[in-house]
């Protein structure tokens, strides 16, 4: 990864920020969106200490239509190539929420800034080929089905339910991307990064965040959670491969729903008239 520019998301925490140290020791400058300055200048300071860089960060909502396109557009312009980027910013929320765009905020932080983010770096990535896109996704993708008359969970909300729906998004965005990038040098793929032991969660409030912190003892470590986020971004072996599931650093199948192109491509027609 010497001399090679890795953007991320949900990079100040758990298996984002151990990926993202790790990328730095290996060479890479990091470029991270971050919402909390504190965090970020303590993530700056780490990746520092791994290499000098110029690592930076771009401080951005990344719930916010309008903060996703104005991050993303700064993130172009100033970097001189993107050779990965890497979505995994994401959250879960026991009660429904709603971002000042109307979207349900679970499927504006776990989907929408995947979508809004990639599509403002897409032309740097081309450009910088051949280049990867990775995506955090997660097994509870499984049993999870969209409906798309209420891509907005505005019916019988459950935050589990959510999440698994955005997870599923994840997948299904990551098929149609790599569908739509073939040629071009761009490499598309996403992971279940297993059940971690982080921070995500925490914020959650009702009976999600009284029991995840219990389940979290079960949890792996955020240093496994993250190998395979590092395996995509970085290694030689999988150069040409896009448009896979991969779990602990090896190609996975995901649920039949979250290998449906037509629905990948409603997905994608939906995200794009969302986000204008």
């Amino acid at each position: 990864m010497q001399g090679k520019v890795v953007v991320m998301t949900g990079a100040t925490s758990g298996i984002g920020e151990v990926a993202a140290e790790r990328l730095a020791e290996a060479g890479a400058t990091i470029l991270f969106v971050a919402r909390d300055q504190r965090r970020a200048e303590a993530t700056l300071a780490r990746l520092a200490a791994k290499n000098c860089g110029p690592h930076r960060f771009f401080r951005a909502d990344l719930s916010d239509l309008a903060e996703m396109k104005r991050v993303g557009a700064a993130i172009a312009a100033e970097a001189p190539r993107i050779d990965v980027l890497i979505n995994n910013a994401g959250a879960m929320f026991s009660s429904r929420r709603e971002t000042a765009d109307g979207l349900e905020m679970t499927f504006a932080l776990n989907h929408m800034s995947y979508f809004v983010l990639t599509a403002a770096l897409l032309e740097k990535l081309k450009a910088s080929a051949p280049a990867r896109i990775v995506s955090t996704a997660s097994a509870a993708h499984r049993g999870a089905r969209l409906d798309f008359d209420d891509l907005q969970n505005k019916k019988n909300y459950s935050g589990m339910r959510a999440y698994g729906r955005s997870k599923l998004c994840n997948i299904l965005f990551t098929r149609e991307l790599a569908r739509r990038l073939q040629g071009t040098g761009v490499d598309a793929n996403c992971l279940h990064p297993g059940f971690v032991a982080t921070r995500f969660g925490d914020e959650a409030g009702g009976a999600v965040g009284l029991l995840l912190p219990l389940a979290k003892l079960f949890g792996r470590r955020p240093e496994k959670g993250a190998e395979t986020i590092v395996y995509l971004a970085a290694s030689p072996d999988i150069a040409g491969e896009t448009g896979s599931y991969y779990f602990d650093c090896r190609k996975a199948t995901p649920s039949a729903a979250a290998q449906d192109d037509e629905a990948a491509r409603k997905l994608w027609a939906a995200s794009e008239k969302l986000a204008g």
